[in-house]
């Protein structure tokens, strides 16, 4: 026989082999049908895509059993004093939800101060990592090498020169072409480490990514929501200025940001940094209740995607959505139709124009029509690239963080998310969010639909890949 009839051999067993995996898997139908027909009609394309983008990994944990438990007991025991036992009626099951599915403790006497610019959140992070005393612990999707990036960098490196502990965690495909500029830090003693570092693409974690925004410093400051380190926050690019939401939080709840940098650090290292010191008893900084929910494609539930549905599930008067991008699943589609047709006001709003990814900006115009006819009023931001995420719900609880409405922050990257139950930052993000529809174009859902029929096949084409964007 020749060598040839071997490899076609070869090439059916594991084929056959991959197709009854995602069979036992027991997933979503849609999902695995999709699969199959991929991997039987397009055999070598379609192995080549399974492994980058096809393979499951919520059984497969960040780190084991032991570990996890040893920084959930030091975060529990910062925070003791501070839980809620009784959280406001109207948010118990989303509290509940968020704690039993994802360890968010429910964190009672919190501050925030809320950015809607990236100038402020920038000096007072600078303020902030200039006044740290013993460690740093600084994560961001994209920390680029620019006018931005280089005063940070500045301040961490001096720090670590100092003596202070700073760890920088980055996602690595993100980028990718700055690891000069990482090396230079390095040199003055900052620990940089990558998350799911890249090695000529070649890998099938390399869609996997680490999108959270995570600042942590001495266990008593944090940051996170939408916001990169990059010149384009401040001073905008093509897509015009870029409008986005970031918090400072001080207080006990500090403990379970820095238990999601921990996790994700002895992830990417194998390092476990469980001394007491970087959980220290903080006293009430405020009066706000909150949770800080973490999710990814490890784990048996998709913590942030199951909050948010509860969130619209539980609205009665409305529902206030900003994303940069639209690419929901059907779960997410039918809870906002639901919403809308049972009479609360959702209102959605994202950015007229995209930014570089085009293909997530055409397919997220796709969905508007499933939304609209249900009653849902969508918004178009106009005056540059609306990169916020954010949704306020009937003036009792926001959800700020790093994770879009779209498939990939529900389910492929690693997500970071905080919960925070008080009327009056509620109402301020209520007026927040209405403040910015004034800068939109409201969708007119028949004019919308009477568009070019070419310019929605296209959208509908993109639609296709959503899985994979």
């Amino acid at each position: 026989m020749p060598f040839s009839f071997w490899l076609n051999i070869v090439f059916v067993v594991i084929l056959v082999s991959i197709i009854l995996m995602e069979v036992a898997e027991n997933g979503r139908p849609m999902r695995t049908l999709a699969w199959i027909l991929v991997l039987i009609f397009l055999p070598v394309v379609g192995l080549v895509l399974y492994f980058f983008f096809g393979r499951d990994r919520k059984n497969r944990r960040m780190v084991n059993t032991e570990d996890m438990n040893r920084l959930l007991s030091l975060s529990q025991e910062a925070v003791q004093e501070h839980l809620c036992t009784d959280p406001p009626a109207q948010s118990r099951n989303l509290v509940t939800l968020l704690q039993t599915a994802g360890n968010a403790l429910p964190v009672e006497g919190n501050e925030v101060r809320v950015y809607t610019d990236f100038p402020s959140m920038y000096e007072d992070l600078l303020a902030d990592l200039e006044a740290a005393q013993h460690h740093i612990h600084f994560q961001f999707f994209k920390f680029e090498d620019d006018e931005m990036g280089r005063r940070a960098e500045e301040i961490l490196a001096r720090k670590s020169e100092e003596g202070l502990e700073v760890r920088l965690q980055i996602d690595d495909l993100a980028n990718l072409t700055r690891r000069r500029f990482y090396r230079r830090m390095a040199e003055r003693g900052v620990q940089v480490r990558p998350f799911f570092r890249v090695r000529l693409l070649l890998s099938s974690d390399t869609n996997y990514r680490n999108h959270r925004k995570n600042v942590v410093i001495d266990g008593r400051i944090g940051y996170t929501g939408g916001m990169n380190i990059a010149k384009r926050y401040a001073i905008g690019n093509r897509a015009g200025t870029w409008r986005d939401t970031h918090i400072r939080v001080a207080g006990p709840v500090v403990a379970e940001m820095q238990t999601a940098f921990l996790v994700d650090w002895k992830f990417s290292t194998k390092q476990l940094l469980d001394k007491p010191v970087y959980y220290p008893r903080i006293p009430k900084g405020g009066s706000l209740l909150m949770q800080v929910a973490t999710s990814g494609p490890m784990g048996e539930f998709r913590v942030i995607m199951q909050g948010l549905l509860r969130m619209l599930s539980e609205s009665r008067r409305y529902v206030y959505i900003q994303t940069p991008y639209f690419v929901p699943n059907e779960a997410m589609i039918a809870a906002l139709r639901g919403a809308a047709l049972s009479g609360v006001d959702v209102r959605l709003m994202m950015p007229r124009r995209g930014d570089t990814n085009f293909l997530v900006t055409l397919a997220g115009r796709s969905y508007v029509s499933d939304v609209t006819a249900a009653g849902v009023k969508v918004y178009l931001y106009e005056p540059g690239f609306l990169h916020a995420k954010t949704i306020v719900a009937d003036d009792s609880v926001v959800s700020i963080g790093s994770a879009n409405l779209d498939i990939r922050s529900f389910e492929q990257d690693f997500e970071i998310n905080a919960f925070i139950y008080d009327k009056a930052l509620a109402r301020a993000m209520r007026s927040q969010f209405l403040e910015d529809q004034h800068a939109c174009r409201p969708v007119d859902p028949a004019a919308w639909n009477a568009r070019p029929a070419l310019t929605r096949f296209w959208e509908s084409f993109a639609r296709l890949f959503s899985p994979l964007l």
